[in-house]
């Protein structure tokens, strides 16, 4: 059903629904795992003077989010004892990976680096995949915080997750990174694994907050699930183990991806998985080594929490409210050719601060533009891969998209501290290339746009 067209402040009005609010902690116990492998854990790396490479490399924890939708129908199905009966299926799945993380940051504030870099890594690999697992729970609760047929407060769900996720890692890396200075300050040795324990207080706030998103009571997931069993246990013509085992593996994992062909054709289906796959791997590249090129430039953890962090989170969260607000009006795809574009040309920015040496102004606008540019990107991303899936299998589907974008933001940017090392420390040359990374995703995008089969263009 076409909607009526609303004007810029009754969109929104959208906003002020409680339910946005519950959506918004939902995005920040998201976004702030992403704080402490990625910032936490590559500046750690770097103050205890590993290389580049190595701190590139050990991005590759990062690969499990290009996985996770692998475990998603069990994630649907299994339920965790006394969690679940007293929480319910999403936030029991949730609160279980938290106190995962939680036990992890423990461990990780009585390891030397240095002397046990398998077991650092190792146990942010552990929060790794917690993190991913959560996503999957997090993004089907925010789905079901929105009923079907109520698809502007949908879009703007997509959004608010968008600003929850980026205030959990934005502010999150506020925390850590003055919490950090603080302590190194003091004389504080181990100021970093002291960080850490701060840290995990703020995963135990973010539990008590979830006690406050309500997780819907009925649900006929299960007995849709069981009747996805039934029709294939009637083609396989009998019933035994055997074919239960089929059954379960075909209608958990194959229906979703069958679904996702016959619904698109194979054509179309193949260029949204390449778009998918491509659109943010210039921007991972860029994000994987920012933090360290802040530091060679020459900027303090201090300068980095103020202009990369506070300043950032705020023009996040300014612009992926117009982000939301301009994809519902002016259509997802356009958003993201905009989007596309602006992150070439922020990429450019920094390629001018390389060549020019520390500059605090510019240094501000390199980092708000791409701030910009990547909230523009992300809310579009979000409600053009909700678009997409068939809602019989929307939490697999989702997560199935989600980590088929994953992978290429995180298996081939794990190579970025290889390549600056390759290019011997030639910043500039490096955000160039990350300007040229862009192109191959909007060409995808071109081909397919008028074929695609989604709501909104």
């Amino acid at each position: 059903m076409e909607e009526k067209k609303q004007n810029w402040v009754d969109s929104f009005l959208v906003y002020r629904d409680i339910r946005m609010v519950r959506i918004l902690l939902l995005g920040a116990i998201s976004g702030f795992p992403w704080v402490l492998i990625a910032s936490s854990l590559s500046l750690w790396l770097k103050e205890e003077g590993l290389s580049r490479s190595t701190i590139g490399w050990a991005g590759l924890i990062f690969g499990v989010y290009a996985f996770n939708y692998l475990w998603a129908p069990i994630i649907d199905r299994i339920q965790i004892p006394f969690l679940t009966k007293k929480l319910g299926h999403r936030r029991g799945w949730i609160v279980l990976m938290q106190i995962i993380i939680l036990l992890s940051l423990i461990v990780w504030s009585v390891i030397n680096p240095t002397q046990n870099l398998a077991l650092l890594i190792t146990v942010g690999l552990v929060i790794a995949i917690a993190s991913a697992t959560q996503d999957i729970t997090v993004d089907a609760l925010r789905i079901e915080q929105i009923n079907v047929n109520e698809g502007k407060s949908m879009a703007a769900g997509a959004a608010m997750a968008v600003v929850g996720w980026w205030t959990g890692y934005k502010l999150g890396g506020v925390i850590a990174l003055f919490t950090a200075e603080y302590f190194e300050n003091i004389g504080i040795a181990d100021y970093w694994q002291a960080t850490f324990l701060v840290l995990g207080v703020v995963i135990i706030l973010m539990n008590i907050g979830l006690m406050f998103v309500h997780e819907p009571i009925e649900t006929d997931r299960e007995a849709k699930q069981r009747e996805t069993d039934q029709m294939i246990k009637g083609k396989l013509g009998s019933n035994n183990i055997i074919t239960n085992f089929v059954a379960y593996i075909t209608g958990t994992i194959g229906g979703p991806i069958i679904s996702f062909f016959k619904k698109n054709g194979f054509n179309i289906a193949i260029g949204i998985l390449g778009f998918v796959f491509l659109f943010k791997i210039g921007e991972a590249f860029l994000g994987r080594m920012s933090i360290v090129f802040y530091k060679e430039i020459g900027f303090s953890k201090g300068q980095i929490a103020i202009y990369s962090k506070t300043l950032g989170w705020i023009t996040t969260v300014v612009f992926t409210l117009l982000g939301g607000i301009f994809a519902m009006r002016s259509g997802t795809v356009k958003t993201m050719f905009v989007a596309g574009g602006f992150m070439a040309i922020t990429n450019l920015l920094f390629a001018a601060l390389a060549w020019t040496g520390k500059s605090e102004w510019l240094f501000a606008v390199a980092v708000i533009a791409d701030d910009i540019s990547a909230a523009f990107a992300t809310v579009a991303f979000v409600a053009f891969i909700s678009l997409l899936v068939d809602r019989t299998y929307t939490a697999t589907q989702y997560a199935l998209l989600a980590s088929i974008g994953t992978a290429g933001r995180t298996t081939l940017a794990s190579s970025s501290g290889a390549l600056v090392d390759w290019l011997n420390g030639d910043w500039g040359t490096f955000f160039i290339l990350t300007t040229i990374m862009v192109i191959p995703s909007l060409i995808c995008l071109w081909i397919i746009k008028d074929k695609l089969k989604v709501g909104a263009k």
